[in-house]
């Protein structure tokens, strides 16, 4: 007997549950629940996390959480529940099977089957925030070597489990060559060990545009978390619904289980919400508590249903489908095909022990790491790039000269394009001579010739070398 702890939600989620359960429980799943309480009645408590303390305490130390769809409102400062939890509990690794239900759910892609594998912990999904200027406010993308690490080789153990025969690798690292260059270098690097397991590597929005075309070309995708978040909702809306997937979110200690839809308000209490993707969920949850057997049962008999042609009114077709039902009525329906198998759309087969354990991440040596400039961001609202570069040079010290000024990314100084639209927002590169080692006053004194000129700096990024190698990026057009 596993005790899992148990969420709601929000909108449609309690009735989606209440199903889910039901067929969970028909099936002869060996669980035990602690229901918590989550989400919009909890944010509007006064409770700008959405969760309350002990409910943390009952998620920690069960390891396993289903949760419903909640609402988080708008405004106000409130911060996603779901980002939280994953991060929280170091859920890195996010799986998302998009498989095609063809002929009785309608899609343009007959043949799709395919698992994205997100990363879940880093990328702009840090939300780190700041306005900066009066025009202009950032968004910090923080990738790092154990996150890629850990969700690739993920991504290839996986395959390696089911049986899959490829692996993608999506990132945009012929524009962000420091963050998403490094995804794609881990990418390489780990699939080297895997030499059984085909690998390639496509730019984000060309191998999005394929997967909306020809996703039968695909079979796993690995992306940062970003990216991975967007398309996973498309590929399952091009199965057919976004309200036939469910998700996992795996840790090394933890993992939550859930729909991939939200809350759906508009339809709550109505008893028509399909709660295919929160009991896809709840398969993918008990394969994760070693009870294969039961999620086999399950899964098949759903198969059975949708063949079978009764279907809720989200994915109800004329001419295809035999029987418009409710949740409840949905949920009655998968437990009388409990025990049977679909005759035309494919069976599945789990495998007893189908965790993947993941080695210990093993830190690298330390490179040699030199400080050889900064970049200062300045708040100016000036429009000639020529005048700030002149104001700019009265913060140089002796062992760092202003280099270049760019605005929003583009070089602006020197021989900048004076079509060149600016915000008040500058970069002002300082460099020592030849990348030659600085140390942290002469930043300081940067800074505090800054001060004395009346140069209002905003933020300070220290620019590095790591075994030589310059480790930032070049300002656009430079």
């Amino acid at each position: 007997m596993t005790r899992i702890t148990v969420a709601k939600g929000d909108g449609i989620g309690p009735e989606i549950m209440d199903a889910t359960l039901r067929i969970l429980l028909a099936a002869g799943a060996k669980i035990e629940v602690d229901e918590i309480e989550v989400g919009e009645k909890v944010y509007l408590s006064g409770n700008t996390s959405g969760i309350e303390k002990s409910s943390w305490d009952v998620i920690r130390n069960n390891k396993v959480f289903l949760k419903a769809p909640i609402t988080t409102p708008q405004g106000g400062g409130y911060k996603s529940l779901n980002v939280t939890t994953r991060k929280f509990l170091g859920l890195y690794s996010n799986i998302r099977p998009c498989v095609s239900l063809h002929p009785y759910v309608k899609t343009k892609h007959p043949q799709m089957d395919i698992v994205i594998i997100r990363e879940n912990e880093e990328d702009l999904y840090a939300g780190i925030e700041h306005q900066q200027t009066d025009e202009v406010v950032q968004c910090l993308k923080l990738i790092s070597r154990p996150g890629c690490e850990k969700i690739v080789r993920y991504a290839f153990e996986y395959a390696r489990m089911y049986g899959r025969k490829k692996v993608t690798c999506f990132t945009k690292d012929n524009i962000m060559k420091q963050t998403d260059g490094l995804f794609h270098r881990v990418f390489n690097e780990i699939a080297k060990e895997y030499p059984e397991i085909q690998n390639e590597h496509w730019i984000i929005d060309i191998g999005a545009a394929k997967v909306a075309d020809t996703p039968e070309q695909f079979d796993v995708i690995v992306m940062p978390n970003l990216y991975g978040d967007i398309l996973s909702d498309v590929a399952a809306q091009i199965t057919g619904s976004v309200g036939l997937a469910g998700s996992a979110n795996v840790g090394d200690q933890c993992a939550m289980f859930e729909a991939i839809h939200g809350s759906a308000p508009d339809i709550a209490g109505k008893g028509i919400a399909n709660p295919s993707g929160l009991l896809q969920g709840a398969v993918m949850m008990l394969i994760h508590i070693g009870q294969t057997e039961v999620a086999e049962k399950i899964h098949n008999a759903w198969l059975k249903t949708i063949e079978d042609g009764i279907h809720t009114s989200d994915i109800y077709k004329e001419n295809v489908s035999k029987q418009k039902v409710g949740t409840m009525e949905f949920a009655d329906a998968v437990i009388a095909n409990l025990g049977k198998t679909p005759e035309k759309l494919k069976g599945v087969q789990y495998l007893k022990d189908s965790i993947i354990r993941l080695p210990k991440y093993q830190r690298k040596a330390p490179a040699k790491k030199s400080l050889v400039g900064v970049d200062i961001f300045v708040h100016w609202s000036g429009t000639n790039p020529d005048e700030l570069a002149e104001k700019a040079k009265m913060m140089e010290t002796q062992n760092l000269k202003l280099s270049m000024i760019t605005n929003r990314g583009i070089k602006v100084w020197p021989e900048g394009f004076e079509e060149t639209f600016c915000t008040d927002h500058w970069r002002c590169r300082f460099k020592s001579d030849e990348n030659s080692s600085i140390s942290g006053n002469d930043i300081i004194q940067l800074l505090t010739n800054a001060i004395s000129h009346k140069i209002d700096t905003i933020k300070t990024e220290n620019l590095y070398a790591f075994d030589g190698i310059a480790a930032f990026s070049l300002g656009q057009g430079q």
